[in-house]
């Protein structure tokens, strides 16, 4: 990767976990922690002030929890992917985080390589769940659809809305989705809208795991 090294904001309140994960990403060329805070306040200034690629953010923080801080980021406007790390595997945490706007969500106990696999991967704009994760996702959104919901239908979408949704299936950004078709970030946002009411979901991610579970992401 020629390009710059991908940067990363770490948001935690554990000052041991952030030295063990600045270490570990101080040993990849292609990405570097360029900041560090120790409360969501701080994070959500630094966030604004250095918009880097990547915010790596506790769930469980004093005084301002990860859901909270998420949102203002993305009121904000702050462009950043943002990932959720932690040790809740809560359905209504994951579920509340990624609705809320994340990018990803990985748990605290992972192992050190598969950690730095899943940073690589949200750095390039994919979105990361831990494997665990998938399945409890899946369950909780078919327990959570109310049952006169129509189903989805993917042939209700044209075939622009379909390639789209084959791409966020893969996790890509919007940013990335425009770079594959050649259209712009808005275009796709437009597209991502209309699909997203079509098929009565109400997130990316609920659209990603739909499509998983129907086979429609190949």
């Amino acid at each position: 990767m020629s390009e710059s090294p991908a940067s990363i904001l770490l948001i935690d309140d554990h000052p041991l976990l952030r030295q063990g994960i600045k270490q570990l990403v101080d040993m990849e060329d292609d990405m570097k922690v360029i900041g560090e805070a120790s409360n969501a306040a701080d994070g959500i200034r630094m966030a604004t002030e250095m918009e880097p690629d990547l915010i790596l953010m506790d769930l469980n923080m004093p005084e301002m929890d990860g859901i909270e801080a998420l949102k203002k980021l993305r009121e904000q406007n702050v462009s950043s992917r943002i990932v959720m790390f932690t040790v809740s595997d809560q359905e209504d945490d994951v579920v509340a985080a990624l609705r809320a706007g994340a990018d990803g969500y990985l748990l605290k106990d992972m192992e050190p390589e598969e950690m730095i696999a899943q940073l690589h991967q949200a750095a390039v704009g994919k979105m990361v769940i831990s494997d665990r994760l998938t399945t409890l996702l899946a369950q909780a959104l078919r327990s959570n659809k109310p049952q006169q919901t129509a189903r989805p239908d993917f042939d209700s979408l044209t075939p622009r809305e379909k390639d789209i949704l084959r791409l966020i299936a893969e996790g890509l950004s919007n940013k990335m989705i425009g770079r594959k078709l050649d259209i712009s970030d808005g275009t796709v946002k437009v597209h991502v809208k209309h699909l997203l009411k079509k098929l009565n979901l109400r997130s990316r991610v609920e659209v990603a795991v739909w499509a998983v579970e129907e086979g429609l992401h190949r």
